[in-house]
């Protein structure tokens, strides 16, 4: 059976705020308005969890993105506090888009399911913090969404047996993933989804892909290979600084993804009849004078 259904289209916000509310507020209000996609996620860390002493207190590694004197001070100037998400998500509500978040530890997991989104998104780094999943599993009832990006097969059969322990396979969406910020063509694989689908699409909720790469020609191409969810980080301005503007989609981008992804979507189908209504018209025009084969 074919599923009719559009894509969901996601724009990761992720950290590309700045750290600045009103950024994050007008990004929203970008997504939902201008853009027209499904959802909006952000990121929640517990830094100090995350982060040994010595990567806190080291220097960031490409200091022209940074926004502290170290690492540390770096990713706390980009977090939102459990109440500045709470702000957030009735932005979210106000606009008419979904919230959501990725989060990265087991306290970030605690503050986000206090706020009961309908989906909490796993990054590929955090795939195997058994903690942290197991923990989402038995304390919240919505969506878990979780990245496959550099986790090998194993690891993938692993992480869906667990959630089949769990009673929450059907309520697990995973997704096509290469980690790399941008992600050349030749390494976004998107035959993965084909791979995902035929090993798992009877065993899980849903199949997605999140894509890192440039442009937006794949995503359309893995909506045709079955992708329900498609995610893309976004971004106001791919100048600004940080790590993952440049490996975002500025408004138009993203208004063009959805509007092409949706598209794409409409056109699987089969015909429903051998000559459709639009046809008939042509037909009698182009055909009226050639012989029928069955005379």
């Amino acid at each position: 059976m074919i599923n009719t259904a559009a894509p969901k289209i996601i724009a990761e916000i992720g950290c590309n705020h700045k750290g600045d509310m009103e950024i994050a507020k007008e990004m929203i209000k970008t997504a939902a308005e201008y853009c027209k996609a499904d959802i909006v996620k952000f990121q929640k860390r517990c830094n100090k969890e995350l982060l040994s002493e010595e990567e806190y207190n080291a220097p960031h590694p490409n200091p022209h993105n940074s926004y502290g004197d170290t690492y540390g001070a770096h990713r706390e100037f980009l977090e939102f506090n459990l109440e500045q998400h709470r702000q957030l998500q009735k932005w979210c509500e106000e606009f008419g888009i979904e919230y959501s978040t990725s989060v990265w530890d087991v306290t970030s997991a605690k503050e986000i399911v206090s706020l009961n989104p309908k989906l909490i998104k796993v990054p590929s780094a955090c795939n195997l913090n058994k903690a942290m999943l197991e923990y989402l599993c038995d304390n919240y009832q919505g969506e878990i969404h979780l990245s496959f990006g550099m986790t090998d097969k194993q690891e993938e059969e692993n992480i869906v047996k667990f959630f089949e322990q769990k009673g929450r396979n059907k309520d697990l969406v995973i997704y096509a993933c290469t980690s790399g910020y941008p992600v050349p063509f030749e390494d976004i694989c998107l035959l993965e989804i084909t791979r995902l689908r035929e090993q798992y699409e009877n065993r899980v909720k849903a199949i997605g892909f999140s894509g890192h790469h440039l442009g937006i020609a794949v995503d359309s191409a893995a909506v045709a290979l079955g992708a329900e969810y498609i995610e893309r980080h976004f971004t106001l301005d791919r100048t600004w600084k940080g790590t993952d503007h440049a490996a975002s989609l500025e408004p138009d981008g993203v208004r063009k993804l959805c509007r092409d992804c949706r598209s794409v979507k409409k056109a699987l189908t089969y015909k429903s009849k051998d000559i459709l209504d639009i046809e008939s018209v042509q037909r009698n025009k182009l055909k009226k004078n050639q012989i029928r084969w069955d005379k």
